[in-house]
């Protein structure tokens, strides 16, 4: 099965047609200091494979994952094949300075201009201001800054559309106010756990940003569960927060549905949400997420786990960041 073959949706006002489930690939840029387990290049390369082999025609990256090497490493598997698949859909991040947060002008065109190298594409379909929440905001928002850059690196014909990607919800919808984003991607914050991002999103939808929504299964324990990997938002998850996902596996026990698959489809039943990205470290969990995303769920199923969590809090607030 090709990309070609997959049903695809149109990305707001971009006007790309891409799959209702996108690929995440930081992990691929070997970041345990985040993930907490090794990725190595070989294996990166054979998921990147496997993804354009795949029924998805869709994949994220950035600038900083890894120091650069998810891009480099993506960028490797698409010299490979002689360029990106035909008809598949490819979005980076244009990226703070990681060793002084520094997001200037030229620093905006340094990111761009290093991602073009790392992919080994002379023109990017989609390029988000990336995690303007660490660095001063004034020079990401000020007339001839971080956001006025990008979109004139945009009329300048070396990127086709401009996107936002951030944690810190108050701070995205600062940006999005500034800039006339296209698409916007969320992270971690609208899950069958936690609800921080529903309002940005309400904001994005009705401005006609297409929303893209990162992490549903939290960064893992929604997906490998509260015995294998008790983690949440890149960090070791509270008492509270694994009490809660508990009580969803046993819900999903009675239904006799993986509570991964629940995770998933909870975002991809949302109408306001365009595409959803979910992280790959490995070949086989291609798979393994597109059987989610097709598992039958009862409409009995929602009601119960979305009454278990009125958590709506910045699950990051104590998050210790690490870019590796």
């Amino acid at each position: 099965m090709t990309s070609s073959d997959s049903p695809t949706v149109t990305l707001g006002s971009t006007g790309l047609q891409v799959s209702e489930l996108c690929i995440g690939t930081s992990a691929l840029g070997d970041m345990p200091d985040t993930y907490g387990y090794d990725v190595p290049e070989e294996r990166a390369h054979a998921t990147v494979r496997a993804i354009f082999d795949s029924s998805i025609n869709f994949l994220d990256t950035a600038r900083s994952y890894g120091f650069g090497r998810s891009e480099e490493r993506v960028g490797a598997v698409i010299r490979e094949r002689g360029g990106l698949p035909e008809g598949f859909v490819l979005s980076t991040k244009a990226d703070r300075d990681l060793d002084t947060n520094t997001f200037d002008t030229a620093q905006v065109r340094r990111s761009v201009e290093q991602s073009m190298e790392a992919l080994g594409l002379d023109r990017l379909q989609l390029v988000h201001l990336h995690d303007p929440e660490y660095c001063d905001l004034d020079e990401i928002i000020r007339p001839g800054g971080a956001i006025d850059t990008l979109f004139a690196i945009r009329d300048e014909g070396l990127i086709d559309h401009v996107g936002l990607a951030a944690g810190n919800v108050e701070i995205m919808a600062q940006c999005l106010e500034r800039g006339d984003f296209e698409v916007l991607l969320t992270h971690n914050r609208y899950t069958v756990l936690n609800r921080n991002a529903d309002r940005l999103i309400d904001l994005a939808h009705s401005k006609g940003v297409a929303v893209l929504n990162a992490s549903p299964y939290g960064s893992g324990i929604l997906a490998r569960g509260t015995r294998d990997y008790a983690r949440y938002a890149y960090q070791d998850a509270s008492e509270e927060i694994v009490a809660m996902a508990r009580q969803m596996e046993e819900i999903c026990a009675r239904y006799d549905v993986p509570l991964a698959a629940a995770a998933l489809q909870f975002s991809m039943r949302d109408s306001r949400v365009v595409s959803t990205v979910v992280g790959v470290s490995r070949p086989e969990r291609m798979q393994q997420n597109l059987d989610m995303a097709a598992v039958a769920i009862p409409d009995a199923i929602w009601p119960e786990l979305e009454a278990l969590s009125d958590w709506d809090g910045d699950p990051e607030a104590t998050r210790d960041y690490k870019p590796g």
